[in-house]
């Protein structure tokens, strides 16, 4: 049972394990998407004004609001409960996974405020400051400042960012733009859930520790380059709710069936072996429940793969739709970025009995 934090002051020892701390880490803190969906059912029905470009009603990466002709606001928030042990790392992630969404919608970030919650008789001052340092980090590499933020005393231990950024409003990449024959391109590998439940378990090895870290406080920073290209047509990052349930919001919006060669699914070091081993999130299970009956599987799926294909990702890659002429400047784009694992993962097909076929 987690208990009312207490008024106690930090008393020193002994701190716990930051995830020890948390029910669930990272993006797999996220509510369920068919309890969200419940949730948010009947919040969009006030007017919305003309210069609200996306809101949503395509449950799109970030809100965009033009502010001129040459520019639109990018604004969003992302915090959560901690995925990692080290506090400054635990940090890096959060500012990472929350300036995703920015890059996402094709906009470069401009500043952040930090969202801090903190169980103060649990961790130290000095804890607590290394993870709002591994936040600044990632702000400084994004050449942006923290400018401002808000901190309350929690059970939990909680960190974000609100993100703010600019866009050209004629290159605003929405996640419901996808066109019949379009190629699909992944910009980093998954598995960073099944990485995490390892970790938890204490049964991460160090060089999966690191794939981990590496993965997940990798800037997608495509995403400007990507939302230049006239053959680009949709963009959103894979997060919490997986490969399976961000293309999934892909496909809906645009009416459309998303194809995802399996195979060509790019998949962190270890992270097969692991789910082989069961082990994974239960946020996974929770992803399959909510959207499951929407994808077609191939017969004799193994359960490790449909594990992996709702592994909800931390910080995850873009996923982009583009035209197949425009293929080669899009991995150039990552290339140029060091995503050299970004890979071709599918198609987009006209509709049909489901919205997203894997194969």
């Amino acid at each position: 049972m987690i208990s009312t934090p207490s008024l106690t002051p930090f008393v020193a020892g002994a701190e716990p394990r930051l995830t020890a701390l948390s029910h669930g880490g990272g993006c797999g803190c996220k509510i369920a998407p068919g309890v969200l969906s419940s949730i948010l059912r009947g919040t969009g029905a006030m007017p919305l004004p003309p210069e609200l470009l996306v809101g949503i009603e395509t449950a799109d990466d970030a809100a965009v609001y033009r502010l001129n002709d040459t520019q639109a606001l990018v604004a969003t928030t992302d915090f959560f409960m901690p995925i990692v042990d080290d506090a400054f790392d635990f940090g890096r992630i959060a500012a990472t996974n929350a300036l995703s969404d920015v890059y996402a919608m094709g906009g470069t970030p401009i500043m952040a405020l930090a969202l801090v919650g903190m169980p103060i008789n649990v961790l130290s001052v000095e804890t607590i400051g290394r993870i709002l340092e591994g936040g600044a980090s990632v702000c400084r590499a994004a050449g942006i400042p923290i400018a401002g933020g808000h901190t309350i005393d929690s059970v939990e231990p909680i960190y974000g960012l609100v993100a703010l950024g600019l866009v050209h409003p004629d290159r605003v990449k929405k996640n419901s733009g996808a066109r019949v024959g379009d190629v699909l391109v992944l910009g980093k590998p998954i598995g960073v859930g099944v990485l995490s439940a390892a970790l938890k378990k204490e049964q991460l090895a160090p060089e999966g520790y690191a794939e981990m870290i590496a993965s997940t406080t990798r800037l997608n920073t495509p995403g400007p380059d990507l939302a230049a290209l006239p053959g680009v047509h949709a963009l959103t990052d894979v997060t919490g709710f997986a490969l399976a349930g961000h293309a999934l919001e892909l496909a809906r919006g645009a009416g459309v069936t998303v194809r995802i060669d399996w195979p060509a699914v790019p998949v962190l070091p270890g992270v097969r072996e692991l789910a082989a081993q069961g082990i994974v999130t239960g946020a996974s299970g929770c992803n399959w429940a909510a959207y499951g009956g929407d994808v077609q599987l191939p017969e004799g799926f193994a359960d490790a793969d449909r594990a992996l294909l709702s592994d909800p990702q931390t910080s995850g890659g873009l996923l982009v739709a583009c035209a197949p002429e425009a293929l080669n400047d899009v991995l150039a784009a990552f290339q140029r970025h060091g995503f050299g694992q970004a890979a071709v993962v599918g198609e987009v097909a006209p509709r049909g009995q489901a919205p997203l076929v894997i194969r």
